[in-house]
């Protein structure tokens, strides 16, 4: 989605839904590695949001219509799962590592509880801006 013509309310909306969105399919994707722990030559799989977001900021490209003014062309949050190929300890080619896994559900549902706070607090305060309290 582009959000060039968003206001900075709508924006930040955005991006706190695609990070949700993000948590969601990591999750997915940890709870997938987990229960194939055991699967010869599984190869783990892992999701990239924040990385993509860096980069499309970073490696943003500008349009312009007029010499006065700028427009952003770009679109923020691609979540993609890719596939761990990496080499394996294990001899059944699998390379699942139980206690990263864990250490990973552990961050991703930590950073899922912060984004659901900060979504909660926005539209407390909008709630309390229409209510005049």
């Amino acid at each position: 989605m582009n959000i060039n013509n968003m206001s900075n309310d709508k924006s930040v909306n955005y991006l706190l839904a695609r990070g949700l969105d993000a948590a969601e399919a990591r999750s997915q994707a940890i709870s997938s590695n987990i229960s194939n722990i055991n699967t010869a030559g599984y190869k783990r799989k892992y999701v990239t949001f924040e990385e993509n977001l860096k980069n499309s900021v970073d490696n943003l490209e500008l349009k312009t219509d007029d010499a006065k003014h700028i427009k952003m062309g770009n679109d923020y949050g691609a979540i993609t799962t890719n596939t761990d190929s990496s080499t394996s300890m294990r001899s059944d080619g699998n390379n699942v590592d139980i206690e990263v896994e864990t250490v990973n559900q552990a961050a991703n549902e930590l950073m899922y509880n912060a984004l659901i706070t900060l979504e909660n607090n926005r539209l407390s305060m909008q709630k309390s801006v229409i209510n005049g309290n």
